[in-house]
């Protein structure tokens, strides 16, 4: 196992400005060259079909270009990707960012166990097949980070490599189960926070009605509230998220987001506008049924070969001021370097939207794994 640090240097501080165009979203955005990948790379917003879902999603790069494919989590969208792939897409690489089942463009059931890993997996085989099927790179973030690594250990020919960022593997699952057994003790005391930081994954599963009411009640509110940078004093304390229960929700008695504005230094305004409009369409249930699938999720991951292990190269990004999901000083990565045989760890300063929050330093972290593991775009 490989494992690697990247010191990112201070907040970007720019003044020269480029406009890209976002086509097929109406969306023409001015971004910061500093903090945003400077390519002039067009992404293109399609829309992909089958009888049993469909796909909305972004490209950009040539089209003969070998795939990349970047998965998001919760609560985003496919424009949390648009640095990375941008600047991949300079590379060489035919850069695609689907919404997931539940979010943005795509479909959105009703019924809360329509959001299973097994099928949005099945989202994502059918969607590779649609771009031909040849093996990829896959890119997860979040529960984009569970999806990408549940398609590779089940269907390892969809793969070249895997690049998992925040969430680690679970070969049992990402599920309750799994994540309460490994909570560290010395922060969070049984007796006192008996499902750690998980406490807010408890509550969906307990009030769910009230959880996506609180989010929903002001949706804007809400995202710029969960979307804020890392803070390294914060680390080895408890999080906010283990007191959901005895708070009655996310927010309290006020149940709902106080007013808070976006932080532009992770959305664009143009993208966060794009973000709460896409919200405004489904709300919050959709995404938070994710969390509701606990034990088909690891019925699902026992069926994987080899105990789901993984052996193509796996590169795990773990944000060092990560609260929630940091593999530091814990044992949460155990999982993982049992069931990765090919596995390189990188360390960046930041929180849980290294997307976002590290924009530059995801890009030159996922650069070099690739030329480090011969799996460059321009390979043969």
């Amino acid at each position: 196992m490989d494992s690697v640090k990247y010191r990112a240097p201070d907040a970007a501080k720019t003044g020269l400005k480029r406009r890209t165009v976002l086509k097929g979203l109406g969306a023409v955005a001015t971004l910061p060259t500093g903090v945003w990948a400077a390519t002039s790379a067009v992404i293109a917003s399609r829309t992909f079909s089958t009888p049993r879902h469909t796909t909305r999603y972004l490209e950009c790069g040539p089209v003969d270009g070998p795939l990349m494919i970047f998965l998001h989590g919760w609560p985003e969208l496919s424009l949390i990707w648009r640095a990375q792939m941008e600047a991949l897409a300079s590379d060489g690489w035919r850069c695609i960012a689907p919404d997931m089942r539940g979010y943005g463009g795509s479909s959105a059931p009703a019924a809360l166990d329509a959001y299973t890993n097994e099928q949005v997996v099945r989202d994502m085989a059918e969607l590779h097949d649609h771009f031909g099927g040849k093996p990829a790179i896959w890119v997860g973030h979040d529960w984009g980070s569970v999806i990408a690594a549940s398609l590779v250990a089940h269907e390892p020919a969809r793969s070249r490599g895997v690049v998992l960022i925040s969430v680690s593997y679970f070969a049992d699952a990402n599920a309750l189960p799994t994540l309460v057994a490994l909570i560290d003790r010395t922060i969070y005391p049984a007796n006192e926070y008996p499902d750690g930081q998980w406490d807010y994954y408890r509550y969906y599963t307990t009030h769910f009605e009230a959880a996506v009411s609180d989010l929903d009640a002001d949706k804007a509110a809400s995202l710029a509230s969960i979307y804020r940078s890392g803070d390294p004093t914060s680390m080895g304390k408890p999080s906010a998220n283990a007191l959901v229960t005895r708070k009655g929700g996310r927010f309290g008695e006020a149940h709902r987001a106080p007013p808070m504005k976006p932080d532009p230094a992770l959305w664009p305004g143009a993208d966060f506008d794009a973000l709460v409009e896409a919200f405004d369409a489904h709300g919050f249930r959709p995404p938070c049924a994710w969390y509701l699938n606990d034990a088909a999720n690891i019925a699902y991951a026992r069926r994987a070969p080899n105990g789901g292990q993984i052996l193509k190269p796996v590169m795990f990004v773990n944000g060092e001021y990560d609260q929630i999901n940091t593999i530091n000083g814990n044992r949460y990565g155990d999982p993982m370097r049992a069931a990765c045989t090919d596995l390189t760890i990188v360390n960046l300063l930041g929180a849980h939207w290294l997307p976002l929050e590290r924009k530059r330093e995801l890009v030159q972290a996922i650069r070099t794994w690739l030329q480090d593991k011969n799996l460059s775009a321009t390979r043969p």
